[in-house]
């Protein structure tokens, strides 16, 4: 079965709350009990994000570590570099990740800075041109 592609398309040109959305994304993935990779860019993009996780709202845990932590033991699991085993990916990085295939569902953030929109449209056409048919959700921020 092929993945399921959902594209974010959230009303904001910030990052922040991209990020804040993406936190949100994964705390829900976490309380249906389906575990989560967050794919970033590198290193600083995967320290941020996982120190976003533990403060974007004073009521939410989401149990998450860095991918290169071991033995691997959190549901939810932030990196960079190889894929982690997953059912969701929810990608933050600027170009659709290669390994798409190993997750059941991918979730793509894009927000209204010119040039996330435009790593936005060219992921949106790599994924066309893999076969897939994402979908399109606009989000207000």
């Amino acid at each position: 079965m092929p993945a399921r592609v959902d594209f974010y398309v959230l009303d904001s040109d910030g990052d922040r709350a991209r990020l804040v959305y993406a936190c949100r994304l994964v705390e829900k993935v976490f309380q249906l009990a389906q575990t989560v990779y967050v794919h970033t860019d590198g290193a600083q993009d995967s320290a941020a994000f996982d120190d976003l996780l533990w403060t974007f709202a004073d009521r939410s845990f989401v149990p998450h570590e860095l991918a290169e932590a071991q033995p691997a033991g959190a549901p939810v699991r932030i990196g960079h570099g190889e894929p982690q085993a997953a059912s969701v990916l929810v990608n933050l990085g600027a170009n659709a990740p290669e390994f798409y295939a190993r997750y059941e569902r991918i979730a793509e953030l894009v927000d209204g800075n010119a040039e996330r929109r435009e790593q936005g449209r060219r992921r949106f056409a790599w994924y066309r041109a893999q076969g897939l048919r994402p979908e399109t959700h606009t989000v207000s921020v």
